[in-house]
Parts: structure tokens; sequence; C-alpha cells
């Protein structure tokens, strides 16, 4: 079981560590630990800042000194046990005057019998010299579980007036058929995972201002908002929906058989967390459609991982932002974190010592190392369509939980991409439109070897092509076999420009991937050119 925050701190006082790093946004949450820990431990808790000075209780530092050396002078000569917290001291960690005197009272606390000393610097970022990093502890702080948001959510209800609580309940029942605020208050608590103690008072104030009730979409837009303010993961707000995704029935069949995994339901039963999948294969054949998908089907956030956007020109920037987009999934999960064309990002890998002075090699270290280690209920999900591109440690075991293959549709799947296709078209149009079985049939045949993507675009082509002969006059155009037979012959599909590589995927996938559906129609099915279809 994973040791709290709280009693990691508590250790690390009684183990008479001089210098602890703590890492949280939340201030005031932390200090209560710290004001807590300092009563059992019997010692005072005096707090610093640059604005503010000395805050303690006994007034026995002067609360004008807002001198960063001079408050570690002021420290150095205190008589007493203590906690001295020092808010936001990261900026002065660049100044060698004050790492030199850091590094001195260190020596000194630790020698020191007479009297208990230890520094906390507490700060939202993490930034420490080099100079430091043997002589601190650092602990992340970590953000309320189940049951502190329990007690904050029980907190905002009980300070309601009777009225308002009867508007609530009324709001609940409405939004969960019936349901009352004992039954869905998991619900709220799924939500909020993720948020800061503060952020999750403010949601929910502001979800009773908004709809007189406790709003899910509303806890869940706040997310959002701390996603963006990352400026490395992005929230994709996908308008897919699960029954847009053709074919591709054994990877359909094993997504669907994991979307009740998250919870604490799977975890009393003995459902281990899945870990994520990485889709390889044909490009345009379903691989990032199914990923936005997924996000639907689960009902959960998906988060989209730019890992271009990860690499900085500041020396430690990429590492860090790395672990800053992981803390964010991690915080808002259940998620999805989604990285797309995964070897366009990870292709220098290999050389990356000779490249970028191994910047690459690292931060791919450190997200390899996150996949195999995690334990969180971030699932991934990675794309992507050269595997000669990938580094192998991606492909060991372990990382992902199952490799799959996506191959070119089959017949059968491509039939049912067409009927998708109408069917998507006269959701967003004033004309209904309709293709016969045997038109399908027809326009099947003429697309063998195209991708799910190609098969758009012949839709998309032939619809053009309708709306201009109707514009010329002809009232009664619209799409029609003729149309998407025409828009097939004009387009030249992957698969036979790059039939050689298709083939060395296929060859590859055979032994060291699950195929995504039970394709019918091998390499050797498809003609050498358009022409052979054509004639």
């Amino acid at each position: 079981m994973a040791v709290s925050s709280k009693d990691t701190i508590e250790e690390l006082i009684r183990a008479a560590y001089p210098l602890i790093y703590v890492v949280s946004p939340e201030e005031s949450r932390v200090e209560t630990t710290l004001q807590e820990l300092s009563r059992t431990r019997h010692r005072d808790l005096i707090k610093w800042s640059v604005t503010g000075g000395f805050e303690d209780e006994g007034n026995k530092l002067p609360s004008d000194v807002r001198d960063p050396i001079r408050a570690l002078d002021n420290i150095e000569r205190y008589e007493g046990h203590a906690i001295f917290v020092m808010r936001d001291f990261h900026p002065y960690l660049t100044d060698p005057v004050i790492v030199r005197k850091l590094r001195d009272l260190c020596r000194q606390f630790s020698t020191e019998r007479k009297f208990k000393k230890h520094i906390v610097l507490l700060s939202p970022i993490f930034k420490a010299p080099r100079e430091l990093e043997k002589d601190m502890a650092m602990v992340e702080y970590e953000l309320p579980n189940r049951e502190q948001i329990d007690n904050l959510v029980m907190q905002v209800y009980d300070s309601l007036d009777p009225a308002t609580k009867a508007m609530v309940e009324e709001g609940i029942q409405k939004e969960s058929g019936g349901k009352k605020f004992p039954e869905f208050k998991e619900k709220i608590i799924d939500a909020a995972l993720g948020l800061t103690a503060m952020e999750v008072h403010y949601v929910l104030s502001r979800s009773l201002v908004r709809k007189h009730t406790f709003d899910i979409d509303t806890i869940l837009e706040e997310k959002k908002h701390i996603i963006r303010k990352s400026g490395i993961l992005e929230f994709f707000e996908s308008k897919e929906e699960w029954g847009h995704v053709g074919g591709l029935k054994e990877l359909k069949l094993w997504l669907e058989q994991r979307q009740y995994a998250f919870g604490t339901e799977a975890r009393s039963f003995g459902v281990p967390v899945p870990k994520g999948i990485l889709l390889i294969g044909v490009p345009g054949c379903g691989k990032s459609l199914t990923a936005k998908a997924v996000g639907a089907l689960w009902k959960m956030p998906l988060l989209r991982l730019d890992v271009g956007k990860v690499f900085s020109s500041l020396v430690g920037s990429s590492e860090e932002n790395i672990r800053r987009a992981i803390r964010t999934a991690e915080a808002v999960a259940p998620s999805i974190l989604w990285l797309d064309e995964l070897e366009k990002g990870f292709s220098g890998t290999r050389s990356s010592g000779e490249t970028d002075a191994g910047t690459t090699a690292r931060v791919f270290a450190s997200f390899i190392t996150w996949l195999q280690e995690k334990q969180s209920q971030v699932f991934v999900i990675a794309t992507a369509n050269d595997v000669s591109m990938l580094p192998p440690e991606l492909l060991r075991k372990g990382r992902f939980d199952e490799i799959f293959f996506v191959d070119l549709p089959s017949a059968e799947e491509r039939a049912e991409i067409f009927r998708i296709m109408v069917e998507k078209l006269n959701k967003r149009s004033d004309h209904e439109r309709s293709l016969s079985e045997e038109d399908i049939q027809v326009a099947t045949e003429a697309t063998q070897g195209f991708s799910g993507s190609e098969i758009e675009q012949v839709i998309i082509s032939a619809l053009y092509k309708a709306f201009e002969k109707r514009k010329k006059g002809e009232e009664k155009a619209d799409l029609d076999r003729e149309l998407i037979l025409e828009s097939a012959k004009e387009i030249i599909p992957l698969s036979y420009t790059m039939k050689e590589r298709i083939d060395e995927m296929r060859q590859w996938a055979k032994s060291r991937a699950r195929m995504a559906s039970q394709v019918k129609e091998t390499a050797r099915d498809l003609p050498e050119s358009k022409l052979e279809i054509q004639q």
C-alpha cells in the first residue's frame, strides 16, 4: 500500500531530515498537515514569505524580515525545536549564496543535538539546483483522495439551508433517474478526483449557482481547464461515436470488455486496471478514429499528448514536461491518454546522444518506465504507422496490455464503412440519402484495397459532384452509385503506391501483434494495380 504524503513528511521529520522540498499548489492544505505534525512532534511551526516575513504564534522572530538571506540567518540563530516553512522559495535557489547557506544549515542541523530544526521549502513547482540534490528530500504532495473529497462534498452539502438542499436533491434525481444524494455522491467523487481541495469547493459552489444542484458536467468542465492550463495535453472533445468505427471487431470486442474495469467495484472484484494498447497498421484504417471513439464508449476524458510539445530548448525542461503531462493525466484519472503517430515523436531515440545530448532518450525512458510501473487509472492508446521506427523497448511485453495490427478493411468491413458514411452524412444534412444493398455491393467491389479514410474521400468527392450537378440545373442530382464509382476511379489508394511496405508490415504483424479484425483479404488478394479492378 502506498504511503501517504503526510506519513512521508512525518517519517522525514522523525528521521531528522534538515531540508525537505514539498511540491504542492495547495499551500494551506500542506500547512495544516505540518501544523498537526508540529504539535505531535513538539516543534514550533514558523512560516516565512517574501511578502509577510515570519509568522509564528509566539512572535519569536521579527515579521519584517523579507530578505531570504536574513531569514536564513534568523533560522540559524533560532533557539528551539522548530519546523520552518519557506513559501515559494524556489526563485532564490538560483543564488549561489543562498544555496551555500542552505548547505551550511543542513550540515549544522544534522550535527546539532540541542535543537531539532527542519526547513520545508513549499512550492507548486520543483526547481532545485544540483548542489542541493543530496542534501534534501523531495515530497510530491498528493491531491485529495476519495475519502477526503467525500468529506469536502459533505462539508459543502451540510452547509446548505433546507431549501437549497431540496433543490439539490431534485436536480440529482432528474440527472440520475431517481437516485438520491447518498447514492449519487460516488459519481460526484469520481468526477472530482484530480482537483485540489479548493477547486472541489469552488466547482461545487459554481455548480450550485449554475444548475442549483451538484452537476457532473460542471465538475468535468473544471477538469478541462486544468488540462488546458498544462500547455502540453489537449482535452480532445471528440464528436465520434462508437458506432462510427466500421469493422475492427476483435479490437472493438477487446475494448468493450474493459469499459467497466475502472472504479472501486472492479478493484474489489479483483480486476486489474488496464494499462493500454498500441495500434499499429496501415494509415487511414481507423486507429485514430478508434482512440477518439473510446472516450465516448467509456465516458472518460480523452487527453491527447503531442510529443512535439514536450521537447524544449531549455536544459531539463523536456524531462519536466513529460513528467508534468503524466501528472496531469493521473490527476484527472480515470482518463484516456492518446499518443498519435508515436513513432514520429520518439524516432530519434537511438541517435539521441549524438543529436540532442540525450534529451529524447531521457524523455522516452521516463515515458516507458511510467508505462511499465503505473498504477493509476490512465489508459494509454498509442498509434503508429511505421513499426520499423519504433524503439524495440516500447514493444516489450508489460508496456501495453496488447498490440493490435490494423489492416486494410475487408469487403464486409468496407460495406459497413459505406453504410456508416451515409448515416453520418444524413445526420448533418437536410437531405435524406440511402444506398441500396446492391449499390453498396458494387461500391465495395470497386474499392478493393481502399482504406477507411479513402472510402470517406470517395463519398465526399461524389457529394461534390452531385452538388455541382444540382447547381447546374439537375434538380434530382444526388449521391448515387455512378458518382461513387466515378470518384473511386480517380483515387489511387495507398495499398497500391505502398504495396511492398504494407506487405512488410503484415509479415511483421503475423507473429508479433494481434489482428484488430479478421481480415479476409491478404496481401496476395490485392491486385498489382487499379487497372486490374477497372478491367
